[in-house]
């Protein structure tokens, strides 16, 4: 008889700053099987933080509700995403004698050396998130995949660890729990996306993932299957409605449904001759608009928004060197143009992230999986699967749920 681990129901939670996303999963086989997937309006959010706990937490007890009339098992398993742009991330390395007489490596001499990879200085309102193994280093010799059961003298680790404020951290972890869930484990967004959509071979070749959220845009940079950084910026596709409105001196509202209608990132691509009548957004609004005009603005703002991530990718020595290009995500993802404007900018491929359909059991809910919005929810699923231990292991990328209990014990 095959031993079933984990929980066997599972609930991603990725609270955005516009939507809520939920996804639904049951353990077939060892395989997550999608049950239900939605979105909902989001609350109390401000790029990525929680900024108002009871508009935050009555939002997500509404999805939850949703979620519990799929599976009630599912609300004692969530795991959740964390996307303020006040996080940061850094290599570390850890290094520990192996004294043995025999030289022979064990879990203990790896949990060691990792614990010591976290041994950085961190102010009192933060904690570590991530602690993500890159490679281990055995007598010097590196890309060790898995020491343990190998002889050596000197076991060393080169690590990336995330940290954010604790309060965002603890913010989140409340909204779930007023809302009558339980939190299970918290994975930083464009990690949990480049989980759902890239491939090993991308990750081999080095590939960067941008994740254009609502109010923030996230990255993460992968070579030779290693994470290389990380980093969340405080600017996403509502700064686009922004300048949209007070530009063409409409609503918020209006400007973002003429973003959703009429936006183009590349507006050199779009007829000088179109235009667009305002009156079908804004009832008294006078004359028409010039479509290209429209790309104008959004285009100037998402080549800003590149140009950080370019600005990072050069910190990293990364720029315009990764042979996988870029994949992009989130509901910024979808305006039209944005691979073309992405390839100019950052001179790298460029291509829209899906979900690869291999990891799932089943065929349903393949819009939701081709849907690039929902990347970070569906990364939260087949994270939290690992972590459950649906899929053989749980994987070191995952939160340390022995450091946040301690953390938060009074």
């Amino acid at each position: 008889m095959k031993l079933k681990l984990g929980a066997q129901n599972i609930l991603g939670l990725d609270i955005g700053t516009s939507e809520i996303k939920v996804a639904i999963a049951e353990n077939r086989e060892g395989k997550p099987a999608l049950i239900s997937v939605f979105k909902q309006p989001s609350a109390g959010l401000r790029k990525g933080a929680v900024v108002d706990l009871a508009e935050a937490s009555s939002a997500v007890a509404k999805a939850l509700f949703e979620a519990k009339k799929v599976s009630r098992a599912s609300l004692k398993k969530i795991y959740v995403n964390i996307g303020t742009h006040q996080m940061k991330a850094q290599l570390s390395k850890g290094i520990v004698a192996i004294s043995r007489s025999d030289s022979e490596i064990y879990q203990d001499d790896v949990d060691r050396v990792i614990q010591l990879s976290q041994a950085i200085n961190l102010s009192a309102n933060r904690m570590i998130v991530h602690n993500i193994t890159r490679e281990y280093i055995l007598d010097g010799v590196p890309d060790v995949y898995d020491p343990v059961g190998l002889g050596g003298s000197r076991l060393e680790v080169s690590s990336v660890i995330v940290d954010a404020f604790a309060p965002h951290i603890k913010s989140v972890m409340r909204a779930i729990e007023l809302a009558g869930g339980q939190y299970a484990g918290m994975f930083l967004d464009p990690l949990a996306s480049a989980r759902a959509v890239l491939s090993k071979r991308q990750k081999d070749l080095g590939v960067l993932l941008v994740d254009l959220g609502f109010g923030t845009t996230s990255m993460s940079v992968y070579e030779e299957n290693k994470l290389t950084g990380t980093a969340v910026f405080p600017v996403g596709a509502s700064n686009v409605t922004n300048d949209l409105a007070v530009v063409l001196k409409i609503p918020v509202g209006a400007a973002e449904n003429v973003k959703l209608n009429y936006a183009y990132a590349v507006s050199g691509d779009v007829n000088a001759k179109e235009s667009v009548d305002m009156r079908k957004f804004v009832p008294d609004a006078k004359g028409s608009v010039s479509r290209r005009f429209i790309a104008e603005i959004a285009e100037t703002r998402l080549a800003e928004i590149f140009e950080f991530v370019n600005n990072e990718l050069r910190v990293l020595k990364k720029a315009g060197k990764l042979a996988g290009g870029v994949v992009l995500t989130g509901g910024g993802a979808k305006l039209p143009g944005i691979t073309e404007l992405a390839k100019n900018t950052l001179k790298l491929s460029a291509q829209i992230g899906c979900a690869s359909t291999e990891e799932w059991a089943g065929d349903g809910f393949m819009e939701a999986l081709e849907d690039p919005e929902f990347a970070t929810v569906l990364g939260l699923v087949l994270s939290g699967a690992e972590k459950e231990g649906w899929l053989g292991r749980e994987k070191e990328s995952s939160w340390s749920m022995r450091r946040l209990f301690k953390y938060f014990q009074p």
